[in-house]
């Protein structure tokens, strides 16, 4: 467990205040643990005075002017890496704000994500950033509740949003909706698609009907695999039986796309345009393939994370996962909210579905009454040297 507060004024940060904070501190370095509030010694007492004996108290010390946050996140077990990853963010989304209205405690989920949250709660925490995956936030939730402390996962597990759990992971049924847009809008009307067997493939195959549909296009095929080299080349041949196609959502990370790519370019989708997923946003390699260039994708917008990337290796001596900006954006959001929250007092959970939104490294966001983060998205395209934003993701939302 690790505690993390800083002194200053309480004000939320718009992208733009964001990229000033990046140049104004950018040589910061942070520490690899947690960071410690720093206590001010009190001088000591005149020699005749006798000092007086320190009060023993059990768990953390009383708060009276800072909101208890909570951070559940793995800090050791197999994903020890992703959970420093936000732990890190977090702090430093504290420095770049000044604020001196959040304690945030960090609780390690592989101990027991239940466990950590009754902890969490049984130490004054009104808010849980985290925990990160569903399964997780599925054993955090009937504790957080019974407790009325709400909890922002990192997942995107839709099964679990709702009755006090809100969820900011990256959506893909977002993602498709909006490739599937911007593809159609652009003139492409017969769609088909690769979807892998599973959870990811289903939600992803599910939307990819539907928005098709919505937008007055064609389903020309849609065809599964498992996430193997045999059943990737299996599918496209099957596909390639099939009517012909315009556009070709894969519909799984960048690494099968990147195999699945240039089989279709030599089995009847040569002139298509490839479309893909959130998840291709962390694969670095997918410009050196030529049978992808030109293919698009939705994300987040990458700006801004690109920026706090480079500020995290200098400060940690390694690169971030991607998931960082979720623990950054979780404290913007509850420096925000904290501006007109009393302390000690119940989180306004209301405050979360404001219309308006927030926003962040990744861009504008809102939590819809679900309790899933909806997002505002680019799409990228890739190209010879990298990638570029075809279609730049709306600054906000309009009432």
């Amino acid at each position: 467990m690790a505690e993390r507060s800083l002194a200053g004024q309480v004000r939320f940060v718009t992208p733009g205040r964001l990229r000033q904070a990046f140049a104004m501190l950018g040589a910061l370095l942070l520490s690899a643990c947690a960071t410690v509030v720093p206590r001010t010694q009190a001088p000591p007492p005149p020699p005749t005075q006798q000092p007086e004996q320190p009060e023993v108290v059990q768990g953390l010390p009383t708060d009276t002017e800072r909101h208890r946050v909570a951070l559940l996140v793995p800090m050791s077990g197999d994903n020890a890496g992703v959970g420093r990853s936000i732990a890190n963010a977090t702090t430093m989304a504290l420095l770049d704000t000044k604020t001196e209205r959040l304690r945030i405690t960090t609780y390690d989920t592989a101990r027991g994500p239940a466990q950590a949250a009754r902890q969490a709660i049984a130490e004054g925490n009104k808010l849980i950033l985290g925990p990160l995956t569903g399964e997780e936030a599925r054993q955090v939730a009937p504790v957080a509740k019974a407790a009325n402390v709400p909890v922002i996962s990192y997942s995107n597990d839709a099964s679990v949003a709702g009755d006090g759990v809100y969820l900011l992971g990256y959506s893909p049924e977002q993602s498709v909706d909006r490739v599937i847009d911007l593809a159609h809008a652009r003139g492409l009307s017969n769609f088909a698609a690769l979807v892998p067997r599973g959870v990811y493939g289903t939600r992803a195959g599910d939307a990819f009907l539907a928005r098709v549909r919505a937008v007055g296009g064609t389903v020309v095929a849609v065809e599964t695999f498992e996430r193997s080299a045999a059943s990737v080349r299996a599918a496209v041949g099957r596909l390639a039986a099939s009517s012909s196609y315009d556009a070709l959502l894969i519909a799984d990370v960048g690494r099968i796309a990147l195999q699945a790519a240039p089989l279709v370019r030599a089995n009847g989708g040569a002139d298509a345009r490839i479309l893909g997923t959130e998840l291709w946003d962390t694969e670095s390699g997918l410009s050196a393939n030529a049978a992808l260039r030109g293919a698009w994708y939705a994300s987040v917008a990458n700006g801004l994370y690109r920026t706090l990337a480079t500020r995290y290796r200098a400060s940690y001596g390694a690169a971030p996962y991607r998931q960082a900006s979720l623990g950054y954006d979780s404290v913007l959001l509850a420096v925000r909210i904290a501006e007109n929250w009393r302390p000690g007092t119940t989180f306004p959970v209301a405050r979360l579905t404001d219309a308006e939104g927030f926003s962040g490294i990744d861009g504008a966001f809102r939590f819809s009454r679900g309790g899933i983060a909806e997002r505002a998205l680019e799409v990228q395209q890739i190209d010879a040297g990298g990638t570029s934003v075809i279609d730049p993701a709306p600054r906000g939302f309009g009432r």
